[in-house]
Parts: structure tokens; sequence; C-alpha cells
């Protein structure tokens, strides 16, 4: 699977150039927009009262049993959903595009959808998909660390609790990725996240993740905002290094 990524990106390369390949590939990796509308949608339902319907919508995102959540757990099921996915479906993409271009994308985003598809602790997958999951786990990385690197910036007033968070909650997370990015968005929100999930027949404690007052509705649409504005900076540190040396050389010239 990663092998076709890398191939189609390496065709599009010498077919489109390295430039146009990347932005194909890049637009077609990334979900932003899907992620947005999704958690929206997800907000009218909850702000309608509409809590059947959330709990069968809210199954798009998350893999837990959502059959007796209430507005609040289903609230920190959306923001938790978002702050992994940033990554996931949005800035690792951006960190591969800059550092290997196309095939780096499409390798990318083979990972992620194996990890997605069969990278489950349960019988049929357990002894399968953990290639995929602990790959996935290596390529993002750096991109989660630099996602939570851009959430502090742009909630500088909250920079230190976020970094303390990070630092105290993450590791109780079971994905060393999962809980960075959760973290962060956990205390530049305000709010607690994390905790009990139930699957099937299995319980997984999270850990909680910062100290604020459980998540609302109200709270999804300032993740979506966070998502947004993190994005934006998580691509200007990417793109800043390349600017000073191109830069540089004009000088040099």
């Amino acid at each position: 699977g990663v092998g076709l990524g890398i191939s189609v990106g390496i065709v599009l390369r010498r077919t489109l150039g390295p430039t146009l390949a990347t932005v194909v590939a890049t637009c077609v990796s990334a979900a932003g927009k899907m992620l947005d509308d999704e958690a929206n949608t997800m907000a009218t339902l909850l702000n309608a009262g509409d809590l059947p319907a959330a709990r069968e919508r809210v199954r798009s995102l998350v893999g837990r049993n959502t059959d007796h959540l209430d507005e609040h757990e289903i609230s920190r099921a959306v923001i938790e959903s978002v702050a992994e996915n940033c990554v996931d479906a949005v800035t690792a993409s951006l960190f591969w595009a800059a550092i290997g271009g196309a095939p780096a994308v499409l390798a990318h985003r083979a990972v992620n959808t194996l990890d997605a598809m069969v990278g489950h602790h349960d019988e049929r997958y357990e002894h399968f998909g953990w290639a995929s999951a602990r790959l996935d786990d290596v390529v993002n990385y750096i991109p989660s660390r630099l996602t939570a690197l851009a959430v502090t910036l742009v909630t500088p007033a909250r920079a230190r609790t976020i970094l303390d968070v990070i630092r105290r909650d993450a590791p109780h997370h079971p994905s060393p990725n999962g809980g960075v990015v959760e973290a962060a968005f956990a205390a530049s929100l305000g709010v607690q996240l994390g905790g009990i999930n139930h699957y099937d027949d299995e319980i997984e404690d999270r850990g909680t993740l910062g100290d604020g007052p459980p998540p609302t509705v109200n709270t999804i649409t300032a993740a979506i905002n966070l998502r947004r504005t993190a994005t934006v900076m998580t691509a200007m540190l990417l793109l800043t290094p390349p600017a000073i040396r191109q830069l540089l050389r004009r000088r040099s010239k």
C-alpha cells in the first residue's frame, strides 16, 4: 500500500513537475474542510437537542460505543477527533509535502489509511495491523508535535499551560501522538478531554487531558477555529526555513 502511494507520487512528479504534483497530492490527501463540515454537523445536531441523531452521526468520527453518550461526551468525542485528525488529515500532509513532495504525501496518506482500516487491537487485526499502527506512529511523530507547537503559538496567553498539560498528561494517552495534540487542544480551549471510552466489550482509560470543565457544543466551534488557525501556523513554520534559505542565496549572489 505504501509502495503504491510512493509510485503514484513519482508518476505525478514526472508528469506534472515537482511543484504541481505536490499541490495535487496535498489537495487529494488533506481533508480539513471535510473534517470541519462533519464537526459543524455534530454541533448543529447538539444545538437542536437531537441526541439520538448525534450519537448515530458521531460514529463516523470515532470508534467508541456511542449509545449512551450525553452532550458533554459527544462534544468530547468530536473535539478529540478534530484534534487528532488535524494531524492525520491536514498538518501531516503539509509536513510531508515540505519534506518529500508528492511521493511522501501519498505515502503518508497510505500509511494513515491502512492504520485506520486494520491497525486495531482486536481479535481480527491484532497480529496483522500492528505494522500499520506502528508505522503511523512514526510518520506522525514530528507532525503531531509541530501541530502542538502551532497550537501554542496561536494561543500565546495559554502557552505555559499548554506546555505543562502536554508534559503532564500526554504520556498517559495510549497514542504517543494523539495524546500530544489532544492535550494541546484541551489546554488551549480550557476544557478537559480524555477519560473512559467503551469499545464493544472493552473499556479503555485514556487518562484525563487538561484541567478545565467538560466540553460543550460551543467548544466544538472553538475547536474548529483552533484547527484552522493551527493549520495556518503550521504552514508558516514549514515555509519559513526555505524562505530564509532563498533569501540568503539571493544575498550571497
